[in-house]
């Protein structure tokens, strides 16, 4: 008997490129050769799924049908192509195309294995990193996929924690850091949370070549409910995490931290009014290495906050309404909301009536 989880994959299988209709695909490649662009999921108000391709001023250049919700998008400076990931516990990504020079290509997750809405290419674009969920073993995993091979899967390595969230290629080229959320689910109890007592979150580091564990760290046994999700690394190389709690809503856990290679997790102490802003939930971290800050979202609190990188000290805070994407632009940050509002840099604030955000927005540099 099919779970829904094999109906799903079967049914992108035979969908295939189907599913997706880029619009005016040579004025988007002029747009992408001359400015910035960002990349993000969205729901239209029809109940459909997409992802989309925003100018700096907010207006919508591009968009692309998805069969479900969407979550994060990857881009290959390489090859020009972007991968939007499913919502866990999705089955697809779709790899698509800025230039339009090739069609669409849907991936189907693996027997045993669902997507957990990120990913990264290798530096040379050679190769698809991706965070899974190995759910009949309760285990993160990263699938490896070929791009030269129309992006079949190729191998698998542990993420040596249990749902795993977003990625990161560090500085190197061949390290990558994973949150790792602690948190266990399965297809077949949807999005439900199975070990919210025994929670274990880790910030781990995997060497990308041989699959091997370079380092973990797990937070304190008092924060055990404190689940890894967002990251984003600074110039300097410090990756700053943040974390969603799933403990008591009493409670006020510190919800941003940062990582150095070799040390010990560091924990921000923010102010208690920022703090109860957030609360208790951090959906996008966001770092702009122009100005040397670093954002985080909070659509249950209506929060977005930007960081000092140096310093760790709160800059500024802003009361958006269900605020979750966020990405650098300028010295500041590009925000998206789940009413549909994109917020620039400067503040201006464009609509689009039509759309809801989802959680998060990557910014494409145009080519060089």
């Amino acid at each position: 008997m099919k779970t829904p989880l094999t109906d799903r994959r079967d049914f992108l299988r035979a969908a295939g490129a189907g599913f997706v209709a880029a619009m005016t695909p040579s004025a988007w490649a002029k747009t992408l050769a001359a400015d910035a662009v960002f990349a993000t999921a969205f729901v239209k108000r029809d109940g459909s799924y997409g992802a989309a391709i925003l100018s700096e001023a907010g207006k919508v250049l591009l968009a692309i049908d998805l069969p479900a919700r969407g979550h994060d998008v990857t881009f290959d400076p390489v090859s020009k192509r972007s991968v939007v990931f499913a919502r866990q516990p999705g089955t697809f990504a779709v790899v698509f195309d800025h230039t339009g020079r090739d069609e669409p290509l849907t991936i189907a997750s693996v027997s045993g294995r669902h997507f957990f809405g990120h990913g990264v290419f290798s530096t040379d674009g050679a190769l698809l990193y991706a965070t899974e969920n190995d759910f009949d073993n309760a285990a993160g995993v990263v699938g490896v996929y070929d791009a030269h091979a129309k992006f079949k899967r190729v191998s698998e390595f542990p993420t040596y924690g249990m749902g795993s969230h977003e990625l990161l290629l560090l500085g190197d080229g061949r390290t990558i850091a994973v949150a790792n959320g602690g948190i266990e689910t399965h297809p077949d109890y949807g999005r439900a949370e199975l070990n919210i007592a025994t929670m274990k979150p880790s910030y781990v580091l995997v060497d990308s070549l041989t699959g091997d564990l370079v380092e973990k760290h797990e937070l304190p046994p008092a924060l055990h409910q404190l689940s890894i999700r967002h990251m984003d690394a600074d110039p300097s190389g410090t990756v700053w995490f943040g974390c969603q709690y799933r403990g008591s809503g009493a409670d006020r856990p510190p919800l941003v931290g940062r990582a150095a290679r070799g040390k010990d997790l560091q924990l921000l102490d923010m102010p208690q009014d920022v703090l109860s802003g957030l609360r208790n939930y951090i959906g996008s971290v966001a770092a702009n290495p122009a100005a040397g800050t670093v954002a985080v979202s909070s659509p249950q609190g209506n929060s977005l906050a930007v960081i000092d990188a140096a310093s760790g000290r709160i800059v500024a805070t802003s009361a958006l309404a269900e605020v979750c994407g966020v990405a650098p632009e300028g010295a500041s940050f590009m925000a998206t909301t789940g009413t549909g509002e994109i917020v620039e840099a400067g503040g201006a604030t464009r609509s689009e009536p039509d759309y809801v955000w989802d959680n998060h927005m990557l910014r494409i540099e145009p080519a060089g």
